[in-house]
């Protein structure tokens, strides 16, 4: 176009087209294996390579998130997904009992990137008379069996494994064109899939139901404490719903991420099965009501688990909050009661100040009439007749008048100083 293109815009149009649908002709078998790859992508890329080197081809870029090469009479698939990898072959469909005749890599040399989660193995064939009878193969009491594409495929499985751990699931056609086939395929592998993946969280949500009973328990048992008046242990009910809430905290945590991939792998799976457009076969489950049936109260369970977390915790909190205030309205009655103590204290204090001071005022009063009087006694040999007695009656009062006029003075001075401070 001659302009500038954004950064993002290769990878926002290469997506559409990144993981396209085979072209399957009919008969033909398609098994795929998916594993959870803890290790990340480097265990994908390490298989990969010894895959290529067996062949004798170059490996994929170890940024690659999709891969396809030869092998073979058929064609190996590789998808890196998020928490999974895929690895789907495409190939011949052998004898109805000689799977060996199935050139699949999934023999003694393949390394599994991490743990298998979902084992699948679709077989594609002609709607024949011949054909028909295969799907009394199945087990009759889970047998999903349905018409798609206007009448022209019908499928069948009964979402149990065979003796290889393999999912099966049967495709018979009889007019459709090998990318409707591919389509198809494709649609019901990741029905399958993506149902397995979806039910991870259910085991998860049961493990986490007993536990927020307990919590749920001990959180009534404690405000009922609260209801019934008793103010003492406020310390420790408050410890005691703080771990409560990091106990179900760490819970939401842990499973934040299974719950919501529960969901999304759910989405596509409702998704998927609507996409087919099933024509119920009279005596047989369609795959979407069974599905329903199964899965649907696993997602509620899910669902119900991460709404009680959400309540649990904001009562906790709540909960938290009103004992904190409780436990805050005791520290301050505590702190008004120490303090009323010590403004009677203080107030004891400043009695005794007074007392002493009064004491002082009579004490420095002594010893200034005694001055007094010793001078009244000494002032006689210059000739000055007075009597000692009566000079030292007089100064008693002009004595304890100006003591306590100078204590008095020296108080002001001070308690003036302090106002100052203070303002």
């Amino acid at each position: 176009m001659g302009f500038p293109a954004h950064e993002g815009r290769p990878g926002a149009i290469g997506e559409v087209h990144a993981r396209p649908h085979p072209l399957i002709e009919a008969p033909r078998v398609l098994v795929q294996l998916s594993f959870m790859t803890d290790g990340g992508s480097a265990v994908d890329h390490a298989v990969l390579a010894e895959l290529s080197r067996r062949l004798g081809i170059a490996a994929p870029d170890r940024q690659a998130r999709h891969h396809a090469m030869k092998w073979g009479k058929g064609t190996l698939r590789w998808e890196r997904h998020t928490e999974f990898s895929t690895y789907l072959w495409e190939g011949p469909l052998g004898a109805a009992k000689g799977r060996k005749a199935e050139d699949s890599p999934f023999g003694n040399g393949f390394s599994a990137p991490g743990t298998v989660i979902s084992g699948i193995r679709l077989e594609m064939r002609e709607w024949t008379p011949e054909s028909e009878p295969l799907i009394a193969g199945f087990d009759m009491e889970s047998l999903c069996h349905s018409l798609v594409e206007n009448g022209l495929a019908a499928i069948a499985t009964d979402f149990r494994q065979d003796g290889d751990g393999l999912t099966r699931i049967l495709v018979l056609d009889r007019g459709l064109s090998a990318s409707r086939r591919g389509a198809l395929a494709q649609r019901l592998i990741e029905i399958e899939t993506y149902r397995t993946l979806a039910m991870l969280g259910l085991p998860l949500a049961q493990s986490l139901s007993g536990r927020l009973r307990r919590i749920e328990d001990r959180l009534a048992e404690i405000t009922g404490a609260m209801r019934a008046g008793g103010r003492g242990g406020g310390q420790e009910l408050l410890a005691e719903l703080t771990e409560l809430a990091a106990e179900l905290e760490a819970d939401a945590a842990a499973s934040l991420y299974r719950f919501g991939a529960s969901r999304a792998y759910d989405g596509i799976v409702e998704e998927r099965l609507a996409a087919l457009g099933e024509e119920a076969v009279p005596g047989h489950d369609t795959w979407a009501g069974f599905l329903q049936r199964r899965v649907a109260p696993a997602m509620r369970t899910c669902r119900s688990v991460e709404e009680r977390q959400a309540n649990l915790s904001r009562k906790l909190t709540r909960a938290t909050t009103l004992l904190r205030t409780w436990v805050d309205v005791e520290v301050e009655k505590q702190n008004r009661d120490l303090l009323a103590s010590m403004n009677n204290r203080a107030k004891l204090q400043l009695r005794l100040q007074q007392t002493v001071e009064g004491l002082s005022v009579a004490a420095v009063s002594y010893y200034v009439v005694g001055l007094v009087g010793y001078l009244a006694k000494g002032i006689t040999v210059f000739g000055i007749n007075l009597k000692p007695e009566l000079v030292t009656a007089l100064s008693v009062p002009a004595a304890i008048l100006a003591v306590w006029w100078g204590v008095r003075r020296i108080r002001r001075t001070h308690s003036e100083r302090e106002r100052a401070a203070s303002s």
